[in-house]
């Protein structure tokens, strides 16, 4: 597993302490799990060039984007548009914004953790046809909705409000 994680807010003790909470779970699980020439996770907490995340992205076999809040709308968004090749399976929280626009990921709850478990196990078991059905239809949405579709929309729902009295 490869967790890629663009700090940012260092600057703040309890992002900090976040960092150090999520570099001590990496050390035990890696500690507990390596073997001679392999780590079971990689991690990598460093700010990464967009060529080297779109390569990460394109030889991933899922992408799990398990927000608990609203956000990393864009990592899934980067994902589905790299995948030029149609492979790979997006795990998307069902606590972010694009799950309601990206219905072909399959939806996680990341405080349900037998059932994201599940939600992985099927990802990464999942045939080709099936990945190629579901990428195609990601990128066919991503692609026809862009920011400009979504400010749009945003722009004619205000016009549409009855004016404040």
């Amino acid at each position: 597993m490869v967790q890629v994680g663009a700090p940012s807010r260092e600057h703040l003790k309890t992002y900090q302490a976040l960092m150090q909470d999520v570099q001590d779970c990496v050390d035990d699980v890696n500690a507990r799990f390596r073997t001679d020439g392999w780590l079971p996770v990689v991690y990598r907490p460093q700010h990464h060039q967009p060529e080297q995340v779109a390569h990460m992205y394109r030889a991933a076999d899922v992408c799990v984007v398990s927000s608990l809040h609203d956000g990393m709308n864009l990592v899934a968004k980067e994902f589905i548009a790299s995948r030029g090749d149609e492979r790979g399976v997006l795990l998307l929280s069902e606590f972010t914004g694009a799950s309601r626009e990206l219905e072909h990921a399959i939806p996680v709850n990341p405080y349900a953790l037998d059932s994201f478990a599940d939600a992985m196990h099927r990802g990464l078991l999942m045939p080709g046809d099936e990945q190629r059905r579901r990428m195609r239809a990601l990128r066919q949405r991503v692609s026809t909705h862009t920011v400009f579709d979504w400010a749009g929309a945003l722009l004619l729902a205000a016009c549409q409000m009855e004016p404040v009295r």
